[in-house]
């Protein structure tokens, strides 16, 4: 016999073994699957990603990177199967590389044992012996991981050029079909690039000439798309407030794979840049991705397009960017990294000269003059460094914009780029918490602030406060941390308006523009009594994704007990993906190392009782944390836009909210929201009507006068006087509140209180007192009702039971309850009905009328009229059949159109219910009616409707009933017999 413990083992590893199969099967259909494009056919996706090319893998609602493996994890009822392995492998679809997900059996790769009875340990795909503790598992290499930290101190920034000549690998035969460069406006664009946490931000100056391009792509050594993004911004998409603000083109390829980190690192990657659509003719730009050593210190920017008084045709393809840095100290300098195509006539080839020149248009100033050599001219790319000393003055100028860069050829000046020094390509703002710089404030002020600059070299800052008085005379002021004396750089309090400061300082000087680079430059915050109330320094953040949106919000303290340094601000965005991007900053805990939990909550409106869905988006440690989900359904992402939304921060440890911050309206892309059809639109109400009842699903909870109601909870209406309402599946019913006839008894007055709908018996000799009376009372079904007060309850969804009187015993406060008596029946209940559906008691039915002769003359006039409407017939009861209405416990044979009247078949009304029943067939009309056939005599009166059918139906019906008679008096004999012998 088999042991019990081997049994337990059979069984599992029969239910493995069947799950392996099953899942094999689905498998061997999808052998590939694609990332992120469309999800594994074993998880359902709703097709909402529109991303072309994509370098990493997405298993529902999982990115993996390029390279890395797991087990498939199908979650309940099956949850991780570790015999299924998948692997995020790179695909070559044409000149693409996209990954797909590979999933494998690995049941057969499984190590032979070598014992007799192995075992499956939990979390395991190969059997083991018993004496093995660790098991036996599949040999996998683990790749060598890099540090992220090294990885990042080794490749920090990038930066590429983009012109015609730089785009000469797209010419190629290979890449030509593809790829349109023909630029006859000379379009010029340069690009930043920053990577950091395993993500490539990247930013573009592109010519004012020139609209957005729509996509952009970065290529390898060889010229396939290892990656693409769409830059397109729908009309009705998110808003890009700092993109339509500086001119810039911003983006970020997050958790770039290690194999691109290399290509990157190696200077092996090229950006491509392009425009144009179906209804108009493609351009292509592309520039190879390189380090420079002065991007870490640069502070403007330059693009370099032809000059003006130049001719196209010679300065095809030219153009370049100036990486500008400077120092301001004793002696002020300016450092310039130029990096530029298209200067050289062809016989140049060796010891070019090329002039460089800032000036200031507008003064006819030159600030700097220089002439270069270039040993090796470059057909694509040339790269040149200058250094030249500047006053304070020019420096000035640099920081407002107001000068101009000139690159030109000594030998053939007509061969000539020139652009404006612009704040630094990168995307980038400025942001900051204000809070007490005192830990032992107790101070209820707080605030946020986020700045960026212009195109033009302005600086825009945004300054919300909250809880600060007006009345103590508050100033803010911009300050530099950097220096001992912190001194005070500009004054932003004539800005400052109902708890916020809006505005820009427009003639930035270098003292302010060095210090928010070095990140040194703060808002401090000032009142009478408090010289430094809230404060913070400015941090810079890349812009994409959730920095991308309009402004942030402010994740404020939920208990007072809370320290009044910590709080937080959020950014949240949705992309044209439809994910959700968040990044949330919570102020430092000096040393305490906590768990967070961030939470998305939703409600319908903003009202009592309201219906609150939350969900978790992440936990996470520290005081930053950045990321997205694409766990959100489409109707759930819609109600960010249409809903009551708050992001809250909880502590895991306390298990408590500490923040919690509502959001501002979220721009949701039109594609992003849930698609119906024609059949399925849900109504849309407003909900500032008095009942909507179709606010919400009829699962949920009912809006009524302005707050939320839980299911099957009662209460009285605030809109309607005497009304009393509940809430049943999601719809609220209302009902008039029916006062009881009372009597009240000798030593008793008739009186109604204020606030009441019916009178109530109350002792003479407190009928005039004022005291507490009115607080006394009883409760009956969590109803208050007053003292010496009768009603009917309320019972929904029938209404108030007018059959039913309760009373509140005016000195024991007790609650009787009693129900009517009805008088006895003088009919049959059977015949028996109630005169309308709220009747208390049944009546037996009107005796019929005397049948009076035609010719015998009657009194007219003695006769009352006894006609009812149909409407007075249903109420009382009555039944309605096809177009004839029928009394309450009225008779009658029904017409069927086919057959005529059946007289076999009788039909009663009874309390609004129809009942019909066939004639019974008794034994002594069967047997006349069979004598009757044999003897060939007609059938008698009354037997018609006893058809042989009818007849032998009764006599099978009846031989059952037999049957089971003699059986179960079988049965009892035996049982007699048994207890007799026993």
């Amino acid at each position: 016999m088999m042991s019990p413990y081997k049994w337990d083992i059979s069984k599992y590893l029969s239910l493995q073994l069947v799950l392996v199969f099953v899942l094999s099967l689905v498998f061997n259909n999808v052998q590939i699957v694609n990332g992120r494009r469309a999800s594994p056919a074993l998880i359902e996706d709703d097709g909402r990603r529109n991303r072309p090319v994509i370098s990493e893998c997405q298993f529902g609602k999982t990115v993996r990177e390029l390279g890395t493996t797991w087990y498939a994890d199908l979650g309940p009822p099956f949850g991780v199967m570790y015999c299924i392995k998948c692997e995020c492998v790179s695909v070559q679809k044409k000149r693409r590389i996209v990954g797909r997900v590979q999933c494998r059996n690995i049941k057969s790769e499984c190590p032979p044992v070598t014992c007799d009875e192995p075992i499956l340990l939990p979390g395991k795909c190969c059997k083991t012996c018993p004496n093995e503790a660790q098991g036996t598992e599949i040999a996998q290499v683990v790749p060598h991981q890099v540090a992220a930290e090294e990885e990042e101190r080794n490749m920090k920034h990038f930066a590429a050029l983009l012109t015609g000549r730089t785009s000469h690998f797209l010419k190629e035969d290979e890449m030509k079909p593809a790829y349109s460069t023909n630029n006859p406006q000379n379009i010029v664009a340069t690009g930043r690039f920053t990577f950091t946490k395993k993500n490539l931000y990247y930013s573009f100056y592109i010519s004012d000439k020139a609209i957005r391009p729509r996509s952009v792509q970065f290529i390898n050594s060889v010229g396939m798309i290892i990656e693409e993004h769409n830059l397109e911004t729908p009309f009705n998409g998110p808003l890009n407030l700092y993109q339509n603000k500086t001119g810039k083109i911003c983006g970020v390829w997050r958790r770039v794979p290690k194999e691109y980190r290399k290509l990157l690192r190696e200077e092996r990657m090229s950006v491509v840049l392009l425009w144009g659509g179906n209804y108009q003719a493609e351009l292509a730009l592309a520039g190879r991705i390189a380090r420079y050593t002065a991007l870490s210190t640069e502070l403007f920017s330059s693009l370099l397009e032809p000059a003006s008084d130049t001719k196209p045709d010679q300065m095809s393809g030219a153009g370049g960017t100036a990486i500008v840095s400077t120092s301001n100290g004793v002696t002020s300098s300016i450092h310039l990294t130029l990096v530029f195509t298209g200067l050289f006539v062809p016989d140049e080839i060796m010891d070019a000269l090329i002039n460089i020149r800032i000036e200031s248009l507008e003064r006819k100033q030159i600030i700097l003059e220089d002439t270069q050599r270039i040993k090796d001219p470059d057909p694509y790319v040339n790269v040149l460094e200058i250094s030249s000393p500047v006053s304070t003055h020019d420096l000035r100028l640099l920081s407002r914009g107001k000068l101009v860069l000139t690159i030109e050829s000594r030998k053939n000046p007509a061969l000539k780029i020139q652009g404006h020094i612009v704040t630094r390509v990168v995307c980038e703002l400025f942001q900051t918490l204000l809070t007490p710089s005192n830990i032992g404030s107790n101070t209820t002020t707080s605030g946020l602030a986020w700045m960026y600059l212009n195109r033009e070299g302005s600086l825009i800052y945004n300054i919300q406060t909250d809880e600060l008085s007006l009345q103590k005379n508050p100033t803010i002021k911009l300050v530099d941390d950097g220096t001992k004396r912190r001194a005070t750089l500009e004054d932003l309090t004539p800005s400052f308006n109902f708890n916020q400061a809006i505005g820009s300082i427009d003639k930035l000087s270098p003292r302010v523009l060095e210090p928010l680079y070095n990140e040194e430059l703060a808002i401090n915050i000032a009142t009478d009594d408090e010289p430094n109330l809230v404060r913070g320094r400015l941090i810079a953040r890349p812009v994409a994704d959730a920095r991308d949106s309009i402004e942030p919000i402010l994740l404020k303290r939920m208990e007072n007990n809370t320290p009044a340094h910590l709080m937080g601000m959020a950014w949240i965005a949705i992309d044209n993906e439809c994910n959700l991007h968040y990044e949330v900053t919570i102020s430092a805990l000096f040393g305490i190392q906590q768990t967070f939990s961030i939470y998305l909550e939703e409600k319908p409106i903003e009202a009592p009782g309201a219906p609150v869905t939350r969900q978790l988006l992440r936990d996470f440690n520290g005081s930053y944390v950045e990321d997205f989900t694409m766990e959100i359904p489409s109707a759930e992402l819609a109600k960010l836009e249409t809903s009551v939304c708050y992001l809250e921060i909880e502590s895991k440890d306390a298990n408590k909210i500490l923040l919690r911050g509502k959001l501002k309206s979220t721009k949701v892309p039109n594609h992003c929201f849930p698609h119906y059809t024609d059949n399925n639109v849900p109504s849309v109400v407003s909900a500032l009507e008095q009942n909507d009842n179709t606010l919400l699903p009829p699962d949920s909870k009912c809006y009524h006068s302005g707050r939320f109601y839980d299911e099957g909870e009662q209460w009285k209406s605030s809109m309607v006087p005497c009304t009393v309402c509940s809430c049943q599946h999601g719809r609220v019913n209302c009902d008039s509140i029916k006062c009881p006839e009372i009597k009240c008894k000798p030593n008793e007055e008739r009186v109604m209180n204020k606030g009441e709908c019916c009178n109530m018996c109350k002792p003479i000799k407190t009928v005039n007192e004022s005291s507490n009376s009115a607080q006394r009372g009883c409760y009956l079904g969590e109803q208050f009702h007053m003292a010496g007060a009768s009603w009917h309850p309320y019972l929904p969804p029938n209404g108030f039971d007018t059959c039913t009187t309760c009373t509140c015993d005016y000195t024991t406060l007790d609650t009787n309850c009693i129900r009517m008596e009805c008088p006895p029946l003088t009919c049959s209940e059977r015949v028996a009905y109630r005169p309308n559906k709220k009747a208390c008691c049944k009546v037996c039915p009107e005796a019929k009328p005397h049948v009076v002769e035609k010719d015998v003359m009657q009194d007219e006039r003695s006769r009352t009229p006894t006609t009812k409407t149909s409407d007075e017939v249903l109420a009382n009861g009555g039944c309605k059949v096809v177009n004839t209405v029928y009394e309450n416990g009225q008779e009658w044979h029904p017409i069927v159109a086919s057959h005529g009247e059946q007289k076999c078949v009788k039909c009663r009304c009874k309390d609004s219910q129809i009942s019909c029943d066939r004639k019974r067939c008794t034994r002594s009309v069967c047997n006349s009616r069979i004598a009757a056939k044999r003897k060939g005599l007609p059938v008698s009166e009354g037997s018609e409707c006893c058809t042989s059918s009818q007849c032998k139906r009764t006599r099978r019906h009846q031989n059952s009933r037999r049957m089971h008679r003699d059986r179960d008096e079988k049965q009892q004999s035996q049982s007699l017999t048994k207890a007799i012998r026993s």
